[in-house]
């Protein structure tokens, strides 16, 4: 009678028979016992367990269609926007400098006692509607370079207890004799100090100093407490005086000038006018030009701008996503006709594994 014979376990080799019955080596006829590892039922069918539930299959083509739906309506949105924001751009670092100091820009720049008012007149494009915003616009200028911008102490600017802490990481601007300068550090010595004054037809605006500055920076890392003490008083004279008498947490020029710029070429919030400019009105703009520049070979520019929802005139963001909806579309047309004219079929189900009758025996 065929047999097939079993692996052998730790007593007894066992040979199967076609009947059923086993064949121990002594010639006797066995039944094979059951496997321990096995239960004797399947479990019950379940589409959790055999893996039938309906699952969420995304498909390129829709995915990029989908994209491209909402790309391209916000990038028209955003480019359209940007285009209606009014932008008044002036340059006044040389226009600002008297024809007989021309040879002589620094000597101009750094005398105490020379008058530096410059007057530039301004004409509005178009209607500004209010707020209008005032930015002054520096190049060349790393606020992001590491040993200036970590020139400074953030424990001495938060808490007058603190007032001596931290010194070491100011540089060479950390006290005038034995007093500590407040605020220390390249950062607040160097502080933007040009100013700008606005008329129209004789009459002055006036320019709003108010929440220039994030609430986050004023009530978080500015002490109401810290008052400023010994600035500009050293040998070298860097940007602006600050006021002793007003604390760090109200001074939001300092605030704003505090928080380094990522780019050598940046805009700063100088203040705001709360009126409306109308079309083809000239506006006279008396220029402090104090702030040195020069010595670096930087610019200066005053910039008079409106917002919109998606901020100030940046033709950028809706040009980018522009961009991207129009790729998406791109993509979604190539793979439908891929998938058209150039379809993968479906292989044959029956040659998976799981698929195929399962062998038993080998049998002899």
């Amino acid at each position: 009678m065929a047999m097939s014979p079993l692996l052998e376990d730790d007593t007894t080799l066992f040979d199967v028979n076609l009947d059923g019955t086993s064949t121990s080596e002594g010639g006797g006829y066995e039944p094979i016992p059951a496997s321990k590892t096995k239960s004797e039922k399947p479990p019950p069918y379940s589409r959790f367990t055999q893996q039938e539930l309906p699952a969420c299959k995304p498909i390129v083509i829709a995915a990029f269609t989908l994209i491209g739906i909402v790309f391209f309506p916000i990038g028209i949105a955003a480019l359209s926007a940007s285009n209606k924001v009014v932008e008044i751009e002036e340059r006044y670092d040389r226009e600002c400098i008297p024809p007989i100091y021309s040879n002589r820009i620094l000597q101009y720049i750094q005398s105490v006692g020379t008058d530096k008012t410059c007057t530039r007149r301004l004409t509005v494009p178009k209607h500004m509607k209010s707020p209008v915003f005032i930015y002054y616009q520096l190049t060349d200028f790393y606020q992001n370079y590491r040993i200036y911008k970590s020139s400074r102490s953030d424990l001495q600017l938060k808490s007058k207890a603190d007032e001596s802490s931290e010194l070491e990481n100011c540089g060479p601007v950390q006290k005038v004799g034995d007093k500590p300068i407040v605020p220390c550090g390249l950062v607040a010595w160097s502080m933007f100090n040009d100013t700008y004054s606005f008329s129209v037809k004789g009459k002055a605006l006036i320019v709003n100093k108010m929440n220039i500055a994030w609430e986050s920076d004023k009530e978080g890392r500015f002490g109401s407490d810290v008052y400023p003490k010994n600035s500009q008083t050293g040998g070298v004279i860097g940007g602006a005086t600050l006021n002793s008498s007003i604390p760090l947490s109200e001074q939001e020029d300092l605030i704003v000038w505090m928080r380094p710029a990522a780019l050598r070429n940046f805009r700063k919030l100088y203040g705001r006018i709360d009126v409306d400019l109308e079309a083809n009105e000239e506006i006279k703009v008396e220029i402090k030009n104090n702030y040195n520049s020069y010595g670096y070979g930087g610019e200066k520019l005053l910039v008079l701008s409106t917002t919109s929802a998606f901020g100030g005139k940046n033709k950028f963001l809706g040009i980018a996503y522009l961009i991207v909806g129009g790729f998406s579309f791109l993509f979604a047309i190539v793979f439908a006709i891929i998938h058209r004219f150039k379809r993968r079929d479906i292989g044959d189900t029956a040659y998976l594994s799981w698929n195929r009758s399962p062998v038993g025996y080998y049998i002899k």
